[in-house]
């Protein structure tokens, strides 16, 4: 059995965390995991429009459009654009391995054979990245619901209002039950923030354990890793470049006001006591805030089910093939043998 080399996938609600997991990731000698990007669901939700990847020019112009895009986020992975195009056009031809070959270039631009990705918002596209990457691993990250709320309203970026931050932060924990209940044994893993921070080197030897590697010490000290994995621009990011401390956990008891703290426990209560966080005993919600919360919570769920509508409609005719052939695993599932260890990328 070879070492392994599927793809690793950080989730969870924004600001649980997810960037340090990244880190502690990336500080492992056999994974590199980027700053996060912004073409996979773009790409793959445009796939009709970027034709059959089997066709080496339709490679070429999507790669062209990864590299080149104004927010896809390539230019902070620090790869050449050229050579990546180049590399593209010579892989496997489906979509997944021509998107794939960006991460397994980062990979080996710090000399390691696995990589991962982090995206918050990708516990809402566990099915389409699975569709790209049929042998790819999931890494939730769970944090106190109250925690991430007074997080997110603390945000530059976040334009939404508190009731969105909770119903997203009740997404992402509905949305993991489900992971955990349908996807195959070995591909899906849940962990706790607060445990992550309290005991760096338990959770992740158990982690490690997970995806079938050895745990490295370097992966408890991210911080060593932050100034080339996380982008200057990113303040918001700031605390990852200090060591790993429990100092937010629980934070929020002096970041959100009343109001917030009753209306969290009243609608987020049952899902924060299953995580095993405690209730403060805070007064119920009043009606209006309730009323507010479920208007929001109802117009994020009928917005999703007219996504999945769309989704499998688009299904109906597609270019070309889609799963990535560049690992062991995936190659396995398409019935290929696997590249030699040394090739990068194939010619289709």
């Amino acid at each position: 059995m070879g070492a392994p080399d599927r793809p690793v996938f950080v989730i969870g609600c924004p600001r649980s965390g997810t960037t340090m997991l990244q880190l502690m990731l990336h500080s492992h000698p056999r994974i590199a995991v980027p700053p996060e990007t912004r073409f996979l669901i773009q790409a793959y939700h445009a796939r009709r429009s970027h034709g059959d990847m089997r066709r080496p020019d339709n490679r070429r112009r999507l790669a062209q459009w990864v590299a080149g895009g104004r927010d896809t986020k390539f230019r902070e992975l620090g790869l050449d654009r050229a050579e990546y195009v180049q590399h593209a056009v010579a892989a496997p031809g489906t979509l997944g391995s021509v998107l794939g070959t960006v991460f397994r270039d980062y990979a080996a631009r710090f000399g390691k054979p696995r990589w991962g990705d982090k995206r918050p918002s990708y516990f809402k596209h566990v099915g389409m990245l699975l569709r790209l990457f049929p042998d790819a691993q999931f890494i939730h990250l769970v944090r106190d619901g109250r925690d991430c709320v007074a997080s997110l309203m603390e945000m530059p970026w976040y334009r939404l209002d508190a009731y969105h931050a909770m119903a997203n932060w009740a997404e992402a924990v509905d949305f993991g039950r489900h992971h955990a209940a349908t996807l195959p044994g070995g591909s899906y893993y849940e962990l706790r923030y607060e445990d992550l921070t309290a005991d760096p080197e338990q959770s992740l030897r158990r982690l490690c354990g997970f995806i079938g590697e050895e745990f490295d010490p370097a992966m408890c000290e991210p911080r060593h890793v932050a100034q080339v994995a996380v982008p200057a621009h990113k303040v918001w990011h700031a605390n990852t470049h200090s060591a790993v401390t429990t100092a937010r956990s629980g934070s929020w008891a002096g970041r959100l006001e009343p109001w917030q703290i009753s209306l969290c426990e009243t609608v987020l209560g049952s899902r924060l006591e299953a995580h095993g966080y405690e209730l403060s005993g805070a007064a119920p919600a009043t009606r209006d805030h309730r009323l507010a919360y479920r208007t929001t919570a109802a117009r994020r769920r009928a917005a999703r089910l007219k996504r999945t509508g769309r989704e499998r409609l688009s299904r109906l005719w597609e270019p070309g093939p889609i799963p990535a052939l560049l690992t062991t695993g995936q190659r396995a599932l398409s019935g290929l043998p696997p590249l030699p260890q040394h090739q990068l990328v194939e010619s289709s």
